[in-house]
């Protein structure tokens, strides 16, 4: 849908129309859509040739039969000027004729068909209405309008049956009804601009900290070029790519959350997405978004200094409502599908939970409109699980409704990065990327968590389970022996780090055939239960897998009868998705070198650069990008590091150096006087350094983090390990080296345990081999070096988090004074001294 608040019209499709609905709706897309498509292209053009040979004189088609007629008009409505247009699919006489593919088995009772496609018969009454007021087309100016009349053929899609029911009156009217819920939705647009417009915030700061003075007139230029540029009104916001780096302890937050609401006061966008991995970092984002915009307690408007272009003016006087507007911002945090669910037991399969099967017919009278009617009603998970549960309506259909009138959505990376996720923000009626602003938070996860999302483990025990399942519900045959094939493939996988051509042949010929039986074979998915629905639905999204060319691929087994389907790199799926925004923010403390994680997100730098192709692919333009590091002069000198060259940390080497580590964690300590953090690379490695200590009889008491999924127990456990033990053991890479921020200004001591590098795989491998045209040495630096200098600069941002904060730092391997090691440090860290000796070590510790 387009619209035009300020012109109060708008533009869509007739099958959008029909399709628009505020509240639950059962989503739709992906491979399964693409299948039911080319099934439904199929009988299409079955039935025009049948139409053809019925209505051909001598071998000539008569003057008023037709096909995929455009049919367009405008419908005024409450003040609104709604333009619809689409293709009918016939017109036969005065007839005309719209074909629908189904899967359920024909004929049926004309009611629950009517029940169950309401909007087939809502698009073709719009068609109908629509046919009376135009005359654009030949056929459609010499329609007797007086004798039109329409039907609706449904046909099954496995067998090819027709079932044709006449349009009503009633069934016309009902498009006036859908009008109304259009224009409530438009109406209500134009009350979120209006609310944008007039929207008043203040800086999320007291006082500002050194290095903040000038990052919102940087970000401006970042994002439009110019101060000009960046003063003006501009409301088609140009597409930009910014990479913000800045250190831990900076306010990356409120900083990025200043410009982004100035932003939407402006025009340039209107709405904010705010992405990062974790619910702890999204309700930050809430709880600053609540300050910023509620009453000022100090009266300081927007930044200490003179106001950027971007931010809300100060109010001429001090008071109360002077700094929030008169309706405050929308803005909600998606929190995932299993949170939201009510029952004993998470499932989605419709027609088997209760608060799914027949929600969109309770909810005209649920009252849960009022969670988009009024942003002040309170929707935290509490409220709208309860609100659900009353209602006897799923509380994620709320939030799914409830998101096309907040100003701001935050979530995770997979709704806008994720196959399987990303249709909640995409689908979204009137949602616009290209008039959308993108944050994304802690983005140095971004790559890797977008590969994940595209990954997929297929198990032979499940399609096993799932073979006794159909058998037992007298499944269709052919699924039946699709099924029973691929269980036969899995079953034949042995472990391996590549899979075989010709088994990877025999497992793209099996998800062929699986992918268009379950999206076109009627199924009791009720019946199947989650599990087994699970494993079904899963065959499209392989097929899909294996059918998308921006990915590189890697298929190969761990185990006997499990198949890998792994993302070795989804760079160019990355750079899709972010170059469809009007503007992107990337931010983190460790995204240098920028070009290198540029390339892992598929943008490139400057105008007009283009990717290079891969596996024969053709050259493809990748999105431009522009990097911003924000200034933090109260990190200068703030860390004392050293590079101890007595040890090799390597795989192979570092068993022989266990003793060294466990003393040299000793003289750590005893120089702290407190307790002092020690990362490892691994659980292993600390786990044989503790034995290490227990062997010579230290008494240092040293605790290894335990795997804990809260983080609130995570924090916990470092409070009461600061208090009771002498060295903290942190791996890196985990939530304990990279989102716990208790470390700074309480440990002075610190020694990371090598520099991390990923494990030795068949992934990591099939990684360099990607990456193998730019050469070896930067392949590895790309696959392994970088990946794990990141998590070493995360680990030691933590240590100094603010101005005063001082660390003292111990880099425990030769490998770190390594050119290609050393110039991947943090900046700060990149002065160091070199400790050949014992000795030297003590006259370090000393200083």
């Amino acid at each position: 849908m387009q619209f035009s608040l300020a012109n109060k019209s708008a533009s869509l499709s007739v099958g959008e129309f029909s399709d628009f609905a505020l509240g639950p709706r059962e989503s739709g897309g992906g491979s399964a859509g693409i299948w039911r498509a080319q099934l439904g292209q199929h009988w299409h053009n079955e039935l025009r040739a049948q139409t053809e040979r019925e209505h051909s004189v001598d071998g000539a088609l008569r003057p008023d039969v037709a096909f995929e007629i455009p049919i367009e008009g405008r419908l005024v409505h409450r003040g609104w000027t709604v333009a619809l247009g689409g293709r009918i699919d016939q017109l036969v006489g005065s007839t005309l004729r719209e074909i629908k593919t189904v899967t359920r088995p024909l004929p049926a009772d004309e009611a629950e068909l009517r029940a169950d496609y309401g909007p087939y018969f809502l698009q073709l009454a719009t068609y109908a209405v629509l046919a009376r007021t135009t005359a654009h087309h030949a056929h459609l100016a010499t329609l007797n309008r007086a004798t039109l009349r329409a039907e609706l053929v449904f046909v099954e899609a496995s067998s090819g049956l027709a079932q044709t029911l006449a349009l009503t009156a009633f069934d016309e009217a009902l498009v006036h009804h859908q009008l109304d819920a259009v224009v409530e939705f438009l109406e209500l647009q134009l009350r979120a601009a209006e609310r944008r417009h007039r929207l008043r915030f203040h800086s999320p700061f007291a006082s500002l900290r050194p290095g903040q003075e000038t990052i919102q007139q940087d970000l401006a230029a970042a994002f439009h070029g110019s101060p000009a540029v960046a003063q003006s009104a501009i409301r088609s916001p140009q597409s930009a790519i910014v990479l913000l780096e800045a250190p831990t302890g900076y306010g990356k937050t409120g900083c990025a959350l200043e410009f982004a609401l100035g932003e939407l006061k402006s025009g340039r966008y209107d709405r904010l997405i705010w992405l990062t991995g974790k619910s702890t970092g999204q309700l930050q984002v809430v709880e600053t978004l609540r300050r910023m915009t509620q009453p000022a307690e100090n009266c300081r408007p927007s930044g200490d200094s003179p106001p950027p272009p971007s931010a809300a003016p100060a109010p001429e006087k001090c008071n109360l409502l002077g700094y929030t507007s008169p309706e405050p911002l929308a803005f909600w945090q998606v929190r995932n599908k299993g949170e939201h669910c009510v029952n004993v037991e998470f499932h989605c399969v419709r027609d088997n939970c209760g608060y799914l099967a027949g929600a969109e017919e309770r909810w005209p009278s649920s009252g849960l409109a009022r969670f988009y009617r009024d942003p002040t009603q309170p929707h935290d998970l509490d409220a709208l699980r309860a609100a659900g549960r009353e209602a006897r309506i799923c509380p994620y259909e709320i939030t799914r409704t409830a998101l096309a009138f907040n100003d701001v959505w935050i979530g995770d990376y997979n709704y806008v990065f994720a196959p399987d996720n990303r249709g909640l923000f995409f689908d979204q009626p009137g949602f616009d990327a290209a008039r959308t602003l993108l944050i994304v938070d802690e983005a140095h996860n971004l790559p890797s968590r977008v590969a994940d999302a595209y990954s997929h483990t297929a198990h032979d025990g499940d399609v096993r389970a799932l073979l006794a399942e159909l058998d037992h519900l007298q499944a269709p045959t052919p699924l039946i022996l699709a099924v029973e094939t691929w269980a036969r493939t899995l079953a034949s996988v042995s472990p391996c780090e590549v899979l075989d051509g010709a088994l990877e042949a025999d497992v793209r010929d099996a998800l062929d055939r699986l992918a268009e039986l379950v999206t076109t074979l009627p199924l009791d998915y009720a019946a199947l239960g989650p599990h087994h629905s699970e494993t079904l639905w899963q065959f499209a999204k392989l097929h899909e897998f294996l059918d998308d060319t921006r990915l590189h691929r890697l298929l190969w087994s761990r185990r006997e009868g499990e198949l890998e389907f792994t993302c070795v790199d989804a760079s160019a799926a990355i750079g899709e998705s972010l170059g469809a925004f009007g503007g992107a923010l990337l931010m983190s403390a460790t995204l240098a070198p920028f070009d290198q994680f540029a390339a892992s997100c598929g943008v490139a730098v400057g105008r007009g650069l283009r990717s290079a192709p891969n596996h024969g692919e053709q050259e493809t333009a990748r999105p431009t990008y522009s990097a911003l590091r924000a200034p933090a002069p109260w990190r200068h000198g703030a860390y004392d590091v050293a590079v101890d060259l007595r040890v090799s940390t390597t795989l192979r080497e570092r068993a022989a150096t266990y003793g060294t580590t466990a003393e040299t964690i000793e003289r750590l300590h005893a120089a702290s006087g407190g307790a002092v953090a020690v990362f490892f690379p691994s659980y292993a490695y600390a786990e044989n350094v503790l034995r290490a200590l227990d062997q010579i009889g230290s008494p240092i008491r040293a605790a290894l983090q335990p795997k804990l999924p809260e983080l609130a127990a995570q924090a916990a456990w470092v409070e009461e390990t600061l208090a009771l033990s002498d060295a903290l053991f942190l791996v890196l890479g985990s939530s304990f080296a990279e989102s716990i921020d208790l470390l700074g200004g309480r440990v002075s001591h610190a020694m990371v345990v090598g520099p991390a590098l990923p494990e030795v795989n068949a992934v990591q491998r099939a990684r360099l081999d990607a990456f193998s045209a730019l050469g070896r040495d930067a392949a590895f630096r790309r696959v392994y070096q970088i990946p794990g200098l990141q998590k070493v600069n995360q680990a030691l941002g933590r240590l100094v988090r603010g101005p005063g904060h001082r660390a003292k730092v111990l880099l425990h391997c030769k490998r770190f004074a390594e050119p290609s090691y050393a110039a991947l440090l943090d900046p700060e860290c990149q002065q160091y001294r070199e400790v050949f000796t014992t000795t030297e070590l003590d006259e370090w510790l000393a200083q």
